[in-house]
């Protein structure tokens, strides 16, 4: 059943794909807003990864959480205010307090599906995406330490099988 607003229309609500790196949630997402499309709900995608690019990062936020944030804010308003009834988010939480940061920054219901992948599996994914050098080697020792910390949290609302 879809909750509805008022009006009948369905009432706005946001999925956020989360999971290691290397493990599709872009992808995901991706097919997602694809389903929403043939189902005809208005909706966006939004790679979370492009809200917090920037050169540096402050010393105390090291993924730049803060101003992704505050570009969510922004940006989920608009498209909001312009008619979507669904957000779909590509981005990782690995805390209770992010998971909550995130719901305060959009203001919706917010539904969190964790992609999980083995280590060997991802190692193999990232392998094809980057090229030997620096970025390989902070994107597989990354995808090992943000798999143990998405394991120890388990935020997720639901979540993937885990690959073999």
């Amino acid at each position: 059943m879809v909750a509805t607003g008022t009006t009948g229309a369905p009432a706005p609500s946001a999925l956020l794909i989360t999971g290691s790196v290397g493990a599709g949630k872009t992808t995901v997402a991706d097919i997602v807003g694809e389903l929403l499309a043939e189902a005809a709900v208005p909706h966006e995608v939004i790679d979370l990864d492009w809200l917090r690019n920037t050169w540096r990062s402050p010393p105390d936020d090291r993924f730049n959480l803060a101003i992704e944030l505050r570009n969510l804010r922004d940006v989920a308003r608009n498209f909001l205010d312009a008619g979507s009834v669904r957000l779909v988010l590509a981005g990782v939480v690995e805390t209770g307090v992010e998971q909550d940061r995130y719901r305060a920054s959009i203001g919706l219901p917010l539904t969190l599906c964790r992609l999980r992948v083995t280590l060997p599996v991802l190692h193999t994914l990232l392998n094809g995406r980057h090229e030997l050098g620096n970025a390989l080697r902070w994107h597989l020792a990354r995808s090992g330490e943000l798999d143990a910390i998405l394991e120890a949290a388990r935020l997720e609302d639901f979540s993937s099988k885990r690959a073999s």
